[in-house]
């Protein structure tokens, strides 16, 4: 069995480096991919740019997005997923430091498959990154080859 892919789009250096150390710490076998941008991780799902060559076959079986990037946001980044049959199927959670009503519900309208609020202290986002490796990588059930449709 391959190791599973994790995508976590955050434009925050420090958030990154957080991320990376509770991730490291979760006991759950997988692979972590940071970029930092919309454009960045739309060409890594896509092959484009520095991602080009890369195996499409080897689509993250999780993407976490920050709502609030610079230039395109979160819920312009799930439109451009949902409506490439490639990516349609991947399991996207959106993590922000909002609760605004709109926020969450333009994030469901636009496809996540959930919603968190960003964990700030350390001890849980510990706590998240072995519940969501846990839950999403070996429990939750995605289409085989990453929802790949012949159309």
């Amino acid at each position: 069995m391959s190791i599973k892919t994790i995508l976590f789009v955050e434009d925050n250096a420090d958030y990154q480096e957080l991320i990376r150390l509770a991730f490291a710490s979760c006991g759950i076998e997988h692979n972590l991919v940071i970029v930092q941008s919309a454009m960045e991780a739309l060409d890594y799902l896509l092959g484009n740019g520095r991602y080009s060559g890369r195996n499409l076959k080897d689509m993250p079986t999780l993407i976490l997005l920050d709502l609030n990037l610079p230039l395109i946001n979160g819920p312009q980044v799930l439109q451009s997923i949902r409506a490439n049959p490639r990516t349609r199927f991947l399991p996207v959670v959106v993590m922000s430091t909002s609760t605004e009503p709109e926020d969450i519900t333009s994030s469901y309208l636009h496809g996540c498959n959930s919603y968190i609020r960003k964990p700030l202290d350390f001890t849980q986002l510990q706590n998240f990154a072995r519940e969501i490796t846990s839950y999403w990588l070996n429990i939750n059930q995605v289409p085989p080859v990453s929802g790949v449709i012949d159309e």
